[in-house]
């Protein structure tokens, strides 16, 4: 009789100590998978997909903060090309211009309205010139807000018998706004002004 109750009792035991066993494991694979779950969550989110003249190519997503002076140089940079970017054609400069007045404030528009006035557009047109702008640096400061600037470039003047070069100093600040298809990166420059355009070089074509 104490035989089978003994064997009953260490039959118990064993039986709890199994499931403990099973238990414990399946709670720690649940775990697990919950765990590996979030991290493949969390890397799908982090991947972007670009269909690029119908192939398809995977990109690296992340938070804007991660990317601010990456995505502020490009800004600036995409501004100034659109503004010094001249064709001898009314409806090409509009365009090119209309494009950069998307990313900048009120002090831009001045900037075009002086030049319009002073004749500069209508001289292009005219005397059949092209512009176009070489960046060669920009430097930014993310530290404080709106962040400040300054860009440094190089335009090319290409008149029927000249190539002048010139010098080309910008400054100004960037602040956030919302993002739109004519403003992708979701900034605009304000305060921007030019601090010199000189002349370096003129050669005969």
């Amino acid at each position: 009789m104490f035989k089978k109750s003994r064997s009953l009792d260490a039959s118990f035991k064993a039986m709890r100590n199994i499931m403990i066993v099973v238990v414990t494991g399946a709670f720690m694979l649940s775990i697990f998978c919950i765990y590996k779950f979030m991290r493949a969550s969390e890397s799908l989110q982090t991947k972007l997909y670009v269909l690029s003249n119908g192939k398809v190519i995977e990109a690296l997503g992340g938070d804007k903060k991660d990317n601010v002076e990456v995505e502020l140089r490009d800004h600036i940079k995409v501004f100034h090309e659109n503004f010094f970017t001249l064709s001898p054609d009314n409806q090409a400069i509009q365009r090119y211009i209309t494009k950069a007045l998307y990313l900048c404030d009120g002090s831009g528009k001045k900037f075009y309205d002086d030049l319009k006035e002073s004749g500069y557009y209508s001289n292009i047109i005219s005397g059949n010139i092209s512009q176009t702008l070489e960046m060669d640096s920009i430097k930014t400061d993310i530290e404080k807000y709106p962040y400040r600037f300054q860009f440094f470039a190089q335009v090319k003047i290409v008149r029927p018998t000249t190539t002048t070069i010139r010098s080309l100093i910008t400054e100004g600040f960037v602040r956030n706004v919302a993002r739109t298809d004519n403003n992708p990166h979701g900034y605009l420059i304000e305060r921007w002004e030019v601090k010199a355009n000189q002349d370096l070089r003129t050669e005969n074509r």
